[in-house]
């Protein structure tokens, strides 16, 4: 470029040194898009790369949440069947195995063995209450009476003791009475019948101990 055409004013660049070569020279203004543009590159480039990000990490926290929902939804019907097998199950097991008792099915052992069709019902008999409730001796004296017996019934309470050591009513009976103290046994529904020598000896055939 000559001298004419140079268009910057003279300055100390001009100054010439030993060789005749300038000092430096000078340069065109750069415009605003060759400084802006770099600036423009790293926005869209961190943009992208954060768009990018979000759009990962929505798409795992959405198959997480898929992946969730069907096993929660698929185990929980397992929760009622479960119920439902378990009161079901335990409904029958319980009651009925404790439905046959001992107490219902088993009766309590008879110690009466005479025959009560070859009783003597003209023979006397006593009713001592021994610890039974207040007037059993007098209803228990009824109840032979209609059972069909026409000798003596007598009802008293027991003052002599003799009905000491029994824990139930007893029927106790003379010898060769056991077919008369079955047919008492039978109509007040006693289950104990035991020969007594003290009967025996006294004037009624059967003496009834009630408690």
């Amino acid at each position: 470029m000559t001298k004419s055409g140079y268009p910057y004013p003279p300055d100390e660049f001009d100054v010439a040194v030993p060789g005749g070569a300038p000092v430096g020279v000078h340069r065109a203004p750069r415009s605003g898009w060759s400084s802006a543009w770099p600036f423009l590159l790293v926005a869209v480039v961190c943009a992208a790369v954060a768009w990018g990000g979000i759009t990962l990490l929505s798409g795992d926290g959405g198959g997480a949440e898929a992946s969730g929902d069907p096993s929660t939804s698929a185990s929980a019907p397992a929760s009622p069947s479960a119920s439902a097998s378990g009161e079901s199950s335990g409904e029958p097991s319980g009651e009925p195995s404790g439905e046959p008792s001992g107490e219902s099915s088993e009766e309590a052992p008879s110690s009466v063995t005479g025959d009560p069709a070859k009783a003597d019902l003209t023979a006397g008999v006593q009713v001592l209450n021994s610890g039974g409730p207040t007037g059993a001796a007098g209803t228990a004296a009824e109840t032979i009476i209609a059972a069909g017996f026409t000798g003596t019934v007598d009802a008293a309470d027991d003052t002599a003791g003799l009905g000491q050591g029994y824990t139930e009513t007893t029927v106790l009976y003379g010898a060769t009475r056991a077919d008369t103290a079955a047919a008492v046994a039978q109509a007040i529904g006693a289950t104990s019948a035991i020969e007594s020598a003290e009967v025996t000896s006294s004037p009624y055939a059967v003496i009834v101990i009630i408690k």
